[in-house]
């Protein structure tokens, strides 16, 4: 693999790290502001939306601008927005801070993930993307968790200051081994947004929203669920967080992998995996063992589903994929939100924290049924396209009906001339 990739993996565990990192300290940054759990759960949907909304608007920016340069712009961005949330005198600042850096979140994985294509043949397109999502992967062993050890003993500011300088050597990683990059072909506003009326890229996206917003269900209460529920103690929130992330590494690397070979079976596997579990957890959450079981395998099972959806959006907007590329980073993240919306909205109403995942498996039993929609559609085009190619028309039924009423008023005329 390039080294260039690494580059992108360093920007990639900068924000995993920051995005994550609240899972583990959400008590704290509650206790601090004087705010309760689901307000405090605002950060991540703050991030999510901010996600959303900049992932689409800078991308179309970004498709003006040299790749490289942009990718170095959006770090000096998250960078910036880290410090704010270090520096916040009151929870709306904060919040603010996190959202100034969401900005950039996904269109830097937009535009990352067609450098890291571009850089390797394509037969290995859908490994270069994972190893990019690798450095995600791995901020969720060793930076969420560590961040979380810090902010711990240290306080929750340190951690978001440490998180600004993973920023800082993102920017000279870039700026040292990203090859330079052209400037991309200016494409029309129209052609990129075209996209959006093919129906498999709408589906994937629908896919992306429901099933990883299925596990930001249990992630983002994963420190009250842990302790109120299953029982550890606050320090060993630690390193259930690293098993989480090493169910997320091995996830996503068995994701990139099988999604070269068999992209839709993948997709099929981890969306019925992740719902199973999910819905598993609230009997779990009562055992320790069992919690240390259960949550690895689904940041595994959500993770795996991660390079087959980015690759079946790219496969599917070859001519323009900037902007859907963007957007589909962005669909992972509005999952997210609406994961942690709808999650706060279980705790309040007062099914404890074990309720967020009976919402998260089905959200990715509906990414399943999607998922299954869009093979049969596909599998529909593709016989129609074996038609056509054959010299055989697709026949509708109005067609049918149609000729078999002329064929009958062809017969009376044949009787009528006898």
């Amino acid at each position: 693999m390039p080294l260039a990739l690494l580059a992108l993996a360093i920007g990639a565990f900068g924000i995993g790290t920051t995005e994550f990192v609240t899972s583990g300290l959400l008590p704290d940054i509650a206790a601090d502001f004087g705010v309760s759990i689901p307000t405090a759960g605002l950060l991540t949907t703050g991030y999510a939306l901010g996600v959303v909304v900049g992932a689409p608007v800078l991308a179309v920016v970004g498709g003006r601008v040299a790749r490289k340069t942009m990718l170095m712009a959006l770090m000096g961005l998250f960078v910036a927005g880290n410090v704010i949330s270090a520096a916040a005198p009151v929870f709306g600042v904060m919040l603010a801070g996190r959202i100034v850096a969401s900005l950039a979140h996904g269109a830097f994985f937009g535009i990352g993930a067609i450098v890291a294509a571009g850089l390797v043949a394509p037969r290995k397109k859908a490994g270069a993307i994972a190893m990019m999502f690798t450095g995600l992967t791995t901020s969720t062993v060793v930076g969420v968790p560590l961040g979380t050890l810090v902010g711990q003993n240290a306080g929750w500011r340190v951690t978001f200051l440490i998180i600004a300088g993973l920023g800082v050597l993102a920017v000279l990683g870039i700026a040292a081994l990203v090859p330079h990059q052209p400037r991309p072909e200016r494409t029309r506003l129209s052609g990129e947004t075209a996209a959006f009326r093919n129906p498999q890229v709408l589906l994937a996206m629908a896919m992306t929203v429901l099933g990883f917003g299925g596990v930001f269900t249990m992630s983002t209460y994963l420190a009250p669920l842990v302790t109120d529920v299953a029982g550890y103690a606050p320090s060993s929130v630690t390193w259930l967080l690293v098993l989480f992330g090493l169910g997320m590494l091995v996830g996503n690397l068995i994701g990139g992998k099988y999604a070269d070979r068999a992209l839709m079976p993948m997709l099929f596997t981890a969306l019925g995996g992740l719902a199973v579990l999910l819905a598993l957890l609230p009997l779990a959450a009562h055992d320790k063992i069992a919690t240390a079981v259960v949550i690895p395998l689904i940041g595994a099972f959500g993770f795996a589903t991660v390079p087959p959806l980015q690759k079946r959006v790219l496969d599917q907007t070859a001519d323009a994929p900037t902007l859907a590329s963007a957007v589909n980073i962005g669909a992972f993240n509005l999952g997210n939100a609406m994961a942690a919306w709808l999650g706060g909205l279980v705790i309040s109403a007062g099914f404890g924290y074990t309720g967020p995942n009976w919402v998260g498996a089905g959200m990715a039993a509906a990414a399943l049924l999607l998922a299954l929609l869009s093979a049969s559609l596909e599998r529909r085009e593709g016989r129609d396209g074996r038609l056509v190619a054959s010299g055989t028309k697709p026949v509708s039924s109005d067609t049918e009906d149609a000729a078999d009423v002329a064929a009958a008023a062809d017969a009376e005329r044949v009787t009528a001339g006898r």
